[in-house]
């Protein structure tokens, strides 16, 4: 079992549109191909962690008119990998443990505003399918992505097949 007080507490966001679709971000500065993620950030001191998911949300993304649909139970956790450079680890993190909310978008696309905040997370966003974030995101996110699809794909639109 691993010692969560080594990971830093987090949130992330899956936000759904009407018609099932998801809200994936473009990581500023970062080069693909595996740059695209939800939306995720740390919880405060203190910060009551429903209201960390949606702080992370309007910060990163804008988006503030959502409706709660779920979330995981327990922690999802991955580790930093060894070469990674990112601020967090130089803080002594081993890696993150995320708490994921589902949200329904009720607002207009126009909602979406990734300079608001100062330092953009994003700098292009898209809506796709649930089933695709893991194959996007950095790999050491890869098996946190793929329980967060499990957990939530009654909400999701459908991924269409291609037949050969």
């Amino acid at each position: 079992m691993r010692d969560l007080s080594q990971y830093r507490p987090n949130v992330g966001v899956v936000l759904f549109n009407g018609t099932g679709n998801v809200w994936l971000g473009r990581r500023a500065n970062t080069p693909g191909p595996y740059n695209w993620q939800f939306p995720q950030g740390g919880i405060d001191d203190g910060e009551d962690i429903a209201a960390a998911a949606l702080r992370e949300l309007e910060e990163e993304t804008g988006v503030h008119s959502v409706t709660r649909l779920g979330r995981t139970d327990g922690w999802l956790t991955y580790d930093f990998p060894a070469d990674h450079q990112g601020a967090k680890q130089m803080r002594g993190w081993k890696g993150q443990r995320q708490v994921w909310f589902a949200l329904r978008f009720d607002g207009a696309d126009s909602e979406v505003n990734l300079t608001g905040h100062g330092h953009p997370e994003f700098d292009a966003w898209r809506w796709g399918y649930l089933e695709e974030a893991p194959e996007l995101v950095v790999p050491f996110k890869r098996a946190a992505y793929e329980s967060v699809v499990e957990a939530f794909l009654p909400f999701a639109a459908r991924q269409p097949t291609t037949s050969a």
